[in-house]
């Protein structure tokens, strides 16, 4: 959190609107005004009158108000008592005066007191031996003061405690009597609930309001002792909060205060993102909720990668591009598709190249993958096939997946066979679905990758092709200066295969330098974590927002994110929306109530009965 001082300026104006409670006026002051009319800064200040002559409560102006302290009785004291306060549907103005005690000072009056107190039991165990009475028979009460003198002088001399003396006083305000007594009863309520006592300052009702100005002056002599623990209690901020300005976006309620969480990704060191949760816990609605706010908010592109058909009505409606990828549709993307910025560090071949062994690695299979003498040819032969398209790139020289099926059938070795025979389905066969030059908008500012109908065998290889997709739309959108949001649900598939896990991590890694922002989805937080490369996805991801989680994921997503005890009610049994928002070193525990009359809702929702036809 950050403080500034205020201005002379700004400290007159909050004096102003605690004076003037009952005028809407807005402050007008200048000090050239205070040269010109010789008036004094307090004239612009003061309300129209004051009134004390109640003593037990004041006129200030039209408003009414009543200044009492805090009398505390607790023994240990709970920090939710002064947020109970400041929820409270009234005015009120809470005001610590705490001022610390040298401590050699402190220990030698805490030494005294218990001096006195062992005086005093001395002379009540000589009553009682005088009396016939067992010596060990003491007043309680002696008992009690005794032994906590004593564990408050331990605690100043071994826990590094200091001791404080503190005022607290609190002034409720309003515009009738009725009215302020009923603020004042509902205080007092909330005071003795944690076993504390509010007592009106009665014929000291200036004093009061003086002393609950913010200019650091107690005109109310009643102090309490309270050490540093104690005293921290009342410190305010007890919840972090995240709320930002510029492209920041909407998370929800922060769910210890009720203050809305707005964050832009984009300002983390690395804006790589993970969406975690169970079956109905809200992480595709969590996601269209933010790709509905970035797409308003902001003018990065995103492209969704969609494996259940559950985005396209959302994409839709927002006039984007939905591209259905299966054996029998019509929309094509081409898996050799490349620009000159594919990769700015080095030739861009060698990074396609690494996507493409990728994709053979799915396709040729087996148990042990691709042999070194494999992945030799394939990589000579990704080589050959974009010479044409280098030399002098035009659309229609971009090579598809047949030219590199011919040049892998023209290779001598009996390897190159073996690959080209795996790829004779996805060219000439039933699966040929990849092979042919894209004919789509893959350039619509919001993409959908509809593939749901590939079916199991094929859909791996499509998220696949889709990253690759979206990386050459990434290198494109950095030399415009354009952020480009990336949603991969069902995100443990691609971690299952070792190749296809090793390139995701690539791309992962390299997202952030090129304004990427990648966000993954899944709910196999087991298949997820079990993949080797996991370390890697989570060393990259300053963002994760933790929905609903099982048992025994919870177990393990608390040791990787270092989850507290408390912080793991927040994804236990949780409702819909409801977990745990990781922003940087950052972790709160969010809500997000979304209303469920809007046609926004009915289209985000992924639930049967709740959905709108489109």
């Amino acid at each position: 959190m950050k403080t500034e001082p205020l201005s002379g300026y700004e400290r007159l104006k909050v004096l102003h609107d605690v004076f003037n409670m009952d005028t809407n006026e807005p402050f007008r002051f200048s000090f050239d005004m205070v040269a010109r009319t010789g008036l004094s800064s307090k004239d612009f200040i003061a309300p129209t009158s004051f009134d004390f002559r109640e003593g037990k409560c004041f006129k200030m102006g039209r408003t009414i108000g009543a200044v009492s302290f805090l009398q505390i009785l607790a023994p240990e004291l709970n920090d939710r008592m002064l947020a109970d306060f400041l929820e409270m549907d009234s005015n009120i103005t809470v005001n610590f005066h705490i001022r610390t005690i040298d401590q050699a000072k402190a220990i030698k009056s805490i030494k005294s007191k218990i001096t006195d107190l062992d005086k005093m039991k001395i002379e009540e165990q000589k009553k009682a031996v005088r009396s016939g009475y067992d010596m060990d028979i003491i007043p309680s009460d002696l008992a009690t003061f005794g032994g906590e003198a004593k564990r408050l002088l331990q605690d100043l001399q071994t826990r590094n405690e200091r001791l404080f003396l503190v005022t607290i006083l609190i002034m409720n305000t309003a515009s009738s009597r009725q009215k302020l007594e009923n603020a004042v009863y509902q205080t007092a309520a909330i005071a003795q609930k944690y076993n504390c006592a509010l007592k009106r300052l009665d014929f000291q009702q200036e004093e009061g309001l003086m002393s609950s100005l913010p200019i650091g002056v107690n005109q109310v002599e009643i102090e309490r002792g309270l050490t540093t623990s104690s005293t921290a209690v009342f410190v305010p901020f007890t919840t972090q909060e995240l709320f930002q300005g510029g492209e920041a976006l909407y998370y929800g309620l922060n769910a210890l205060s009720n203050n809305m969480i707005m964050v832009d990704r984009k300002q983390l060191k690395n804006p790589n993102g993970l969406i975690l949760g169970t079956p109905g816990s809200g992480k595709s609605f969590s996601a269209k909720r933010e790709m509905t706010n970035a797409f308003l908010i902001t003018e990065d592109d995103i492209i969704v990668c969609d494996p259940e058909a559950e985005y396209f009505p959302l994409v839709q409606k927002l006039g984007g591009q939905v591209i259905r990828i299966s054996p029998v549709s019509t929309d094509y993307i081409n898996p050799l598709d490349i620009n000159t910025n594919y990769s700015e560090e080095e030739n861009p071949l060698t990074l396609k190249s690494d996507f493409i062994l990728s994709m053979c690695e799915l396709i040729v299979g087996g148990k042990d993958g691709l042999q070194p003498v494999e992945k030799t040819i394939i990589d000579r032969s990704v080589r050959m096939v974009y010479q044409e398209f280098l030399a002098d790139p035009k659309p229609e020289k971009m090579p598809i997946l047949e030219d590199l099926y011919n040049i892998l059938r023209n290779q001598k070795e009996p390897e190159a066979q073996r690959i080209a025979t795996a790829l004779e389905i996805y060219v000439h066969g039933s699966l040929n679905v990849f092979n042919h030059r894209t004919n789509v908008d893959v350039n619509n500012r919001f993409v959908c990758y509809d593939i749901r109908e590939l079916g199991k065998q094929l859909k791996k290889l499509g998220m696949l092709i889709v990253q690759d997709q979206v990386w050459n739309r990434v290198t494109i959108n950095r030399a415009q200066h354009k952020a480009t949001r990336y949603y991969m649900d069902e995100f443990h598939l691609l971690l299952k295969e070792e190749q296809t896990a090793a390139y995701s991590v690539e791309i992962w890694k390299r997202f952030r330098k090129w304004g990427g922002i990648p966000t993954g989805i899944t709910q196999n937080v087991k298949d997820l974590l079990a993949s080797r490369e996991v370390e890697n996805i989570f060393e990259n991801s300053d963002f994760v927002y933790l929905l609903n989680q099982a048992s025994g994921d919870r177990q393990i997503l608390s040791k990787a994110l270092n989850i507290s005890p408390s912080q793991q009610n927040y994804i236990t049994n949780s409702n819909a929306g409801e977990g745990l928002i990781f922003y940087g070193s950052t972790i709160v525990p969010f809500k997000d109530d979304f209303p469920k009359d809007t046609q926004l809702y009915r289209i985000m929702t992924t639930r049967l009965e709740e959905t709108v036809q489109n």
